[in-house]
């Protein structure tokens, strides 16, 4: 296996290298590039890439790197006043997104009331990934609008393990369960403060000389809470995103988000290469109108629906339409939720397939309208290029 997973690795790179040298050549999105290289190494492709499910495995480090960062940007103080403005505007716009597309899957297309529920929540979410990655650096860390992003994003996050911790329980119990975990949630966050204070920081302080030493302290860091969070019943990603978080207060926070964001990359250039990898093509004829469909009226009503929640808000006309297209796709958390009910046979497996490749043509069709319109870090033109 070894030399399987050596060349699949090798594999991977190489492809993604030369088609995102190409998306760039043809002034296309370049995660449009890895998701290409995943369908055409993949089982559906030239089928040169096997170990499939160890390289999605390996490229969930990237989501845990991602939400790390993300929280290296945000101060504890600063997090909880943005948690307290959108806990309404995100539990009410994504009940609405979960409502209409229930209703159209199962009015229009014979779904069980257990199936369009589980497909409703599935759509209630925005991608981690390709908002942080598509937000340039500086918006991200020091203006309003990557402040509201964040708190945004972990507060579906948050939702959305209630939603996998429903479906993995299925049962009154895991309510009381759940509440327990944030609770004890939330106790983790205030230990790693303290932590951090004490601690950690002195640590820090200590090797922050030896380049590579100070990077693996703060990743150590990292995977010790995610590994904590993972104990209590929530995800590696919020104990990632607690332990960044932690560190946002401390003198080097910055730096170390500079000197991380390499790392981060790479995995997440798996993760889409996965994502292309992992459709499969002999369900596409039943699912791909129903999919279409349901991926048109999310593009056009998440980015409507936020800008207008934004507007009620009174953020400005300019922060509220390019924050609505920011977060008008459907999340990676949707691909965990469609294999997880899949799994535990409370929808059929097209409807899981169906999941899936909406949250890959949302994603997609967002990340061009984000690189040809508004500022990214892999903008297709100078004055869009911003980082």
């Amino acid at each position: 296996m070894e030399n399987l997973v050596f060349l699949d690795i090798a594999l991977v790179v190489i492809a993604s290298t030369i088609l995102g040298w190409l998306s760039l050549l043809t002034r296309q999105p370049i995660i449009i590039a890895y998701i290409a290289a995943g369908v055409l190494l993949g089982p559906w492709g030239l089928k040169l890439v096997t170990e499939i499910e160890f390289i999605n495995e390996t490229s969930n480090i990237g989501i845990t790197l991602l939400l790390f960062l993300a929280g290296l940007s945000l101060h504890p103080s600063r997090l909880l006043e943005l948690f307290t403005k959108t806990f309404s505007l995100t539990l009410l716009t994504g009940g609405l997104f979960a409502l209409v597309t229930g209703m159209i899957i199962h009015t229009f297309f014979g779904a069980s009331v257990t199936e369009a529920v589980i497909t409703g929540v599935a759509m209630m979410f925005s991608s981690t990934i390709l908002v942080v990655k598509l937000m340039p650096t500086i918006t991200l860390h020091q203006k309003h609008m990557g402040a509201v992003a964040i708190a945004i994003l972990i507060m579906q996050d948050i939702f959305a393990v209630l939603a996998i911790t429903f479906i993995n329980g299925g049962s009154s119990a895991s309510v009381t369960g759940w509440i327990t975990s944030i609770l004890i949630g939330v106790l983790l966050a205030v230990a790693a403060i303290l932590a951090e204070r004490y601690i950690i920081r002195k640590i820090i302080m200590q090797v922050q000389r030896y380049n590579e030493l100070l990077n693996l302290v703060a990743l150590a860091w990292c995977f010790t809470l995610a590994l904590l969070a993972e104990q209590i019943g929530m995800s590696h990603e919020i104990g990632a995103f607690i332990a960044g978080v932690s560190l946002a207060g401390g003198p080097l926070s910055n730096y170390l988000a500079e000197n991380l964001k390499f790392f981060r990359d790479f995995f997440l250039v798996l993760f889409f290469f996965t994502l292309g990898a992992k459709l499969d093509f002999a369900l596409m004829e039943k699912i791909v109108w129903p999919a279409l469909l349901l991926s048109a009226v999310l593009l056009v009503l998440k980015p409507l629906v936020y800008w207008i929640s934004f507007t009620i808000t009174r953020e400005t006309t300019k922060f509220s339409r390019e924050m609505g297209f920011r977060l008008g796709q459907n999340s990676e958390f949707s691909l965990i939720i469609a294999v997880l009910a899949a799994d535990s046979l409370l929808i059929r497996a097209e409807y899981s397939q169906l999941i899936q490749l909406v949250a890959i043509v949302t994603m997609t069709i967002s990340s061009y309208i984000l690189v040809f319109l508004f500022p990214t870090p892999l903008g297709t033109s100078k004055p869009l290029k911003i980082d």
